[in-house]
């Protein structure tokens, strides 16, 4: 039972971090708006599609 815990805060992190790095990227307002919505409906479907064709967050240019 530990590790059901374990995965959901697991899977908390992981989709925190994927909305994070949608809202910083320079994707449409729309976007956005689509990507978060995938992955807070969709924790653990939604976070493995944004992973392979999501929007990546801005770099920062040196």
């Amino acid at each position: 039972m530990e590790y059901a815990g374990i995965g959901g805060f697991l899977v908390l992190v992981l989709d925190i971090w994927a909305i994070v790095s949608i809202l910083t990227s320079r994707a449409s307002t729309g976007a956005k708006v689509l990507w978060t919505l995938l992955v807070i409906v969709l924790p653990i479907l939604g976070f493995i599609i944004w992973l392979i064709a999501g929007p990546r967050a801005a770099r920062a240019v040196i």
